[in-house]
């Protein structure tokens, strides 16, 4: 049963005519030396009164600095190791990762120094096809790389 909810944008486009996903690395010092496995669709907890799209669109915006827009196309959500139930929409788009602009959030580092120091919440974003994304996500949510991958044969 999932005890949290979030939701995401599984942005993709094709460029020579390959199909690419456009995935992002969590910040801060937990992740800074994690690649495969480590990466997320951009993404994030809902607030009170939100719904997943809406939900979706925010988070896209807070994790990368730019907004989002076009035909989002609901996937079936899927539940991480954690507990947490992920809502994801696909949706053709563009986005540079050299504009990446991602909120930030506070910790304590070094541990137990008190000392608080200001980290992005999400350090890099790339392109990448389809097998090296199923390698980077998080297990969970490379199982949505398999149903856009159905959704675009069918279009």
């Amino acid at each position: 049963m999932a005890s949290r909810f979030s939701a995401g944008i599984l942005m993709y486009r094709f460029r020579g005519g390959v199909a690419e996903v456009l995935i992002v690395h969590p910040g801060g010092p937990f992740w800074a030396r994690k690649d495969l496995g480590a990466w997320s669709i951009p993404k994030g907890e809902f607030l009170p009164g939100d719904g997943p799209l809406e939900t979706a669109k925010r988070e896209f915006r807070e994790e990368t600095g730019s907004d989002v827009s076009g035909d989002f196309i609901q996937l079936v959500p899927v539940l991480q190791t954690g507990g947490k139930l992920v809502h994801a929409f696909a949706v053709e788009g563009d986005f540079d990762p050299a504009t990446l602009v991602s909120n930030t959030f506070e910790m304590e580092w070094p541990p137990r120094s008190g000392r608080m120091k200001e980290l992005p919440e999400v350090d890099r974003a790339e392109w990448c096809d389809f097998a090296t994304a199923r390698e980077k996500l998080n297990a969970a949510q490379a199982t949505l790389i398999d149903q856009l991958e159905q959704l675009i044969r069918i279009r």
